[in-house]
């Protein structure tokens, strides 16, 4: 069942987290970094939505959408991240799911667009994007920490 995550689902969501993190060359799990960012996330509606697959008291996956404002678009718009399965539960649609979710989570929230970025490497999951709708942008993410 897919249903918005919960302050109570956090550790949960840290661990599917640390499993994205590890396979992603631009970002390092961080558990007490990851449990704030969760934290403003699910307690801000407003700020985005967390989706989860729930089974049972088990979390099997995860997708991120967050909200911004677009000049381009003229309003709101997402940006789709976080979407992982966990290795067991893989192939069985969830991740399908998920992204299905989180994209009538973004229509019926007034998005405009969705955006989202994948390990230029990951052919998987930009094929399952593109399956979706998706296509490449001629945009380049750059990023400064500062």
């Amino acid at each position: 069942m897919i249903e918005k995550a919960s302050i109570e689902d956090i550790p949960q969501l840290c661990d599917l987290l640390e499993m994205l993190f590890d396979m992603e060359s631009d970002f390092l799990p961080d558990r007490t970094k990851q449990t704030e960012g969760l934290r403003q996330i699910i307690g801000n509606p407003e700020v985005g939505c967390i989706l989860v697959f729930r089974e049972g008291n088990d979390i099997s996956g995860m997708v991120n959408l967050l909200y911004t404002v677009s000049t381009a678009c003229g309003g709101r718009v997402g940006m789709l991240e976080d979407l992982i399965v966990k290795p067991d539960r893989r192939n069985m649609k969830i991740g399908c799911d998920l992204l299905d979710a989180a994209i009538d989570h973004a229509k019926i929230s007034g998005c405009l667009r969705i955006t989202l970025l994948t390990d230029s490497d990951n052919l998987g999951a930009i094929r399952l994007y593109q399956r979706f709708g998706f296509s490449r942008s001629e945009m380049i993410p750059l990023r400064l920490f500062p």
